[in-house]
């Protein structure tokens, strides 16, 4: 009984945080899209994934990859601190997309960090069907 109960355990523990990303995701691009987003596309996360900028705190050009890698099923790590950080992929990181303020928090830092800016909604809303997608 007690060997039924861990392996049904183990099962679902995959369902429910796939169910608990799935919904914060949609209920932060439902947001994005009140705010004005639309379309939101993962291939214009991806670009904006990957194209470098020279806005953010620092005179050297970065970009997402900087500190997440182009695999976001590997962890990063952090260019200034070296700390490392864990995938971003849902499937490779089942806590990740789970926490809507831990997102927002994350956004504002990283775009400004970045791109000397916070992002728009449509961004927002691009990055998480990219970061989703992997």
């Amino acid at each position: 009984m007690a060997l039924a109960l861990v392996l049904t355990a183990a099962l679902t523990a995959p369902l429910k945080t796939s169910t608990a990303e799935a919904a914060v995701a949609d209920d932060l691009l439902a947001k994005y899209k009140a705010s004005g987003a639309k379309g939101f596309d993962a291939g214009r996360g991806g670009e904006m994934w990957g194209k470098e900028s020279k806005e953010g705190k620092s005179s050297q050009p970065r970009s997402c990859v900087t500190c997440h890698t182009k695999d976001l099923k590997q962890a990063g790590k952090h260019a200034e601190t070296g700390e490392t950080i864990k995938p971003l992929a849902p499937s490779a990181n089942p806590e990740r997309l789970t926490d809507a303020k831990f997102i927002e928090k994350w956004f504002n830092r990283n775009c400004k960090w970045t791109y000397g800016r916070e992002c728009t909604s449509q961004e927002k809303g691009d990055f998480l069907m990219f970061i989703r997608s992997r």
